[in-house]
Order: structure tokens, then C-alpha cells, then sequence
């Protein structure tokens, strides 16, 4: 399936609202009927709202003067400073992002975005082999904090093991269908 423009998108969304049937708005388009349901299917038959940064995040802006900041050889601490932020805050930002000698304000900002996305999926649908452990814990009656300890001293280095230990322990040990299970084939 082709992709929409920007433009194109605003005058599906505008025609739409407008009350212009799927039909005609395809047509002026130039646009298969098919393709332009989907389109509108998938984004739940209403215009997106526009994602908006929070000012408790760090913008490109400031992402770009902790590049420079780093750059010129400043401390973290002075760089935060010259930011009105907390120097863990530029601290957590540069060591998530390559740390000092390989962050890029572009490719951080990015990155946020991207790992900003909901929903997120789980990491037991993900992780067969940690899905599998879990279970079988589970079905043993270990309790989701004996199944935590359990897996965070037997594989200490290995953060794809890392158990999930708030939404998906609380479904499980209450008696919820986890959120894993409907992705179990």
C-alpha cells in the first residue's frame, strides 16, 4: 500500500470531518477506495491527535546543548546547570544515549520519541524463553517476588531476562490473564 503525504492526510482528515464520503475523497485523491478505508481503519476513523512534548522532557534544544556542553569538555554538573536541569537528569540522558564521547543530540531526540511510544509491548510477549521460565515458575506456585530475586541472580548480566515487576506480576498473581497470554500462539 502506497503512503499518504502530510498534505494528503490533512485533506483526508479535513474532507472526512467535512462529511465527504470515503468514495469521493479517494477519487480526488487519485487514490484506490481500499486504501484510504484502511487508512482511516487504522487510525481508528479520527484524526490523530498531534503528539506533544511534555516540558518535563528534555527538548532537541536542550538535547543539542548537552551536545555542545560535551563537546567542550563541560562536567555534566555544569552542563545541567547552564540548563536549569538536574545533573542526573543530563547524567541518565548522555548514558542512555552512547555516553560523552558518542552522544548525538538528533539521534537521542529520536531515540526518546521513539522508546515515548504507547502501547508498548510487553517484555514476556516478547521474550519466549523468559515467557516460558516465568510460566513454569508460576504453574510451581512461586511467587512473583521468588520468580524477580530468582531471575535477577541467575542472570545478572543478561537484560533481556529482566522480569517486567509491576503490571504483568500484578495480572498474574491476582488471576488476571496476563497481558502475554493473548499473544501465545
Amino acid at each position: 500500500m502506497a503512503r499518504f503525504s502530510p498534505e494528503d492526510r490533512k485533506t483526508i482528515w479535513d474532507m472526512r470531518e467535512a462529511g465527504v464520503p470515503v468514495k469521493r475523497i479517494a477519487k480526488h485523491l487519485g487514490r484506490q477506495n481500499s486504501s484510504l478505508r484502511k487508512f482511516i481503519a487504522d487510525a481508528g476513523g479520527r484524526r490523530p491527535t498531534p503528539r506533544e512534548r511534555s516540558s518535563l522532557r528534555l527538548s532537541l534544544e536542550e538535547r543539542e546543548e548537552i551536545s555542545r556542553g560535551l563537546a567542550a569538555g563541560l562536567s555534566i554538573r555544569a552542563i545541567a546547570e547552564g540548563l536549569g536541569r538536574s545533573p542526573s537528569t543530563v547524567c541518565r540522558e548522555v548514558n542512555a544515549n552512547g555516553g560523552p564521547k558518542k552522544y548525538r543530540a538528533l539521534v537521542a531526540d529520536r531515540a526518546a520519541c521513539r522508546r515515548a511510544l504507547r502501547p508498548k509491548r510487553a517484555k514476556l510477549a516478547q521474550g519466549r524463553r523468559l515467557r516460558g521460565i516465568v510460566e513454569r515458575r508460576l504453574e510451581a506456585k512461586w511467587s512473583p517476588e521468588q520468580i524477580s530475586a530468582w531471575l535477577a541472580s541467575e542472570y545478572p548480566d543478561r537484560p533481556e531476562m529482566e522480569d517486567e515487576r509491576n503490571a504483568e506480576w500484578r495480572d498474574a498473581s491476582i488471576g488476571k490473564p496476563p497481558r502475554w497470554a493473548e499473544v501465545r500462539t
